[in-house]
């Protein structure tokens, strides 16, 4: 019998890594050519690896979130015959399992380094043959994970295993007392020497609760991988290094969503049903021909602004895995339809997951908006390198004065942002009145010049 190491490919030009968010396999496992065994993203994009032979898993060689160099062993998988394929270049040390400095973290080219391994506590990897693979135990999975049925066990005594100190736990076994009756009052529900004492005052009774309901103390760590995570830098990101100012006007859309039902009522067989959304890009597309300075992205580090002629439009989308950003390009050049029929297909390209790498990047200014769930106001998060991005909140019918009576008008905020290092207030409130003027009187969004 031989071994096949699969390594981490190449999953993109210029990528020199990719996070690990999925398993397929576990040690022990057979594989068939073909059979995909992980999946890995890099830039949102999700790329899943296949098995090229048929054979057994013997090692997986990172966990679930860990980020993997490209070229780095994956898994090494029992073949039949001598093996082949990368195995033969594969050193000793990669052939044990890789620590975070092996996987290229915190190192230029991800070469692991022994003078590092001993300042950070961590033994250099053994330099002989590693024992024969054995068969997985009930009791874990890949990498050493507990699997499910055990982790719901450590759950279970979590929950029947009240908090309180030994002493207390002392007394109430002399007392005779089961501490899961005994309502904690300290942090966390931590049961007190004066808990225990109210509890035995009362002769020992159980604490009455109302029928059908029961403390909780169980608690679930999940590790944040995946989109998931890249939100999470994402956010943390523009948090951290764009100061926001957000403005907040209302829009008198009646006549808009006018205009729209009628479109709709006469639209073609194969044209998409209008939402508010192609209407609000055809109105940023003439707002920013004439303030250029929004339409930007800032490289904060070179210190460069840079202007786009072009207005490609992010799209905040919600997905089952998390938010993601569809651009459409080039929305100077679409018209109302073309852009409504863009933005259906890259939402649900978006949603099923078979979004393009390049269809989820290069917005030069984004749209997020949660429709009916919109609330009144929100404060949208710049979506770095750009420097604005508007905000749709929810359509209500309020009472308006029209100057002489009150008078029943659909009405709707834009909760905009903008990276105060590049947009003063003054621009920031001229761009959001232009956009408010244009769509409260919808047929200038169709005049050109």
């Amino acid at each position: 019998m031989g071994e096949f190491v699969i390594k981490m490919p190449d999953v993109g030009e210029g990528v020199a890594e990719a996070e690990l968010v999925e398993w397929h396999v576990k040690p022990g496992d057979p594989v068939r050519e073909d059979m995909v065994l992980a999946a890995v993203m890099t830039d949102k994009a999700t790329v899943e690896i296949p098995s090229p032979v048929n054979g057994t898993v013997l090692w997986l060689g990172a966990e679930i979130g860990d980020t993997v160099a490209v070229k780095a062993p994956l898994l090494r998988i029992e073949v039949a015959g001598e093996g082949g394929g990368d195995s033969e270049s594969v050193t000793e040390e990669e052939r044990q399992p890789l620590s975070s400095l092996q996987r290229g973290e915190g190192l230029a080219g991800g070469e692991p380094d022994d003078r590092l391994r001993a300042d950070e506590g961590v033994s250099p990897p053994s330099r002989k043959e590693p024992p024969a693979p054995k068969e997985p135990s009930p009791s874990s999975g890949p990498s050493g994970h507990l699997l499910p049925e055990r982790e719901k066990g450590k759950a279970s005594m979590a929950e029947t295993r009240p908090l309180a100190s030994p002493a207390v736990r002392l007394r109430a076994q002399e007392a005779g007392v089961d501490l899961r009756q005994v309502a904690g009052s300290g942090p966390a529900g931590r049961i007190t020497h004066d808990d225990l004492d109210q509890f035995i005052s009362r002769g020992a009774q159980p604490v009455a609760v109302a029928a059908g309901l029961a403390r909780k103390t169980a608690t679930e760590e999940i590790k944040v991988t995946g989109l998931r995570r890249r939100i999470a830098e994402k956010m943390r990101l523009a948090a951290t290094r764009i100061p926001h100012i957000t403005y907040v006007e209302e829009v008198d859309v009646t006549d808009l969503e006018d205009l729209r039902a009628t479109m709709n009522a006469g639209r073609k067989p194969d044209q998409p049903k209008l939402t508010i959304l192609p209407f609000l890009m055809r109105a940023l597309v003439k707002t920013l021909g004439e303030q250029p300075g929004v339409n930007a992205t800032f490289d904060d580090d070179a210190g460069i602004v840079t202007r786009h002629s072009a207005v490609h439009i992010g799209i905040a989308t919600q997905t089952p895995a998390g938010l993601t950003v569809p651009v459409v390009r080039h929305a100077e050049a679409r018209s109302i339809w073309d852009s409504a029929a863009e933005l259906t297909r890259l939402a649900d390209a978006a949603r099923n997951g078979t979004a393009a790498r390049e269809e989820l990047s290069g917005s030069t200014i984004t749209i997020t908006s949660l429709g009916a769930l919109g609330g009144i106001v929100t404060t949208p998060i710049i979506n770095h390198p750009e420097v604005a991005i508007v905000g749709v909140n929810k359509i209500m019918t309020r009472p308006v004065w029209d100057g002489t009576q009150f008078i029943p008008r659909k009405m709707m905020n834009l909760s905009s942002s903008f990276d105060h290092r590049i947009v003063d207030g003054w621009d920031a409130a001229v761009f959001v009145q232009r956009i408010k003027a244009l769509l409260e009187t919808p047929a200038l969004i169709f005049i050109e010049g």
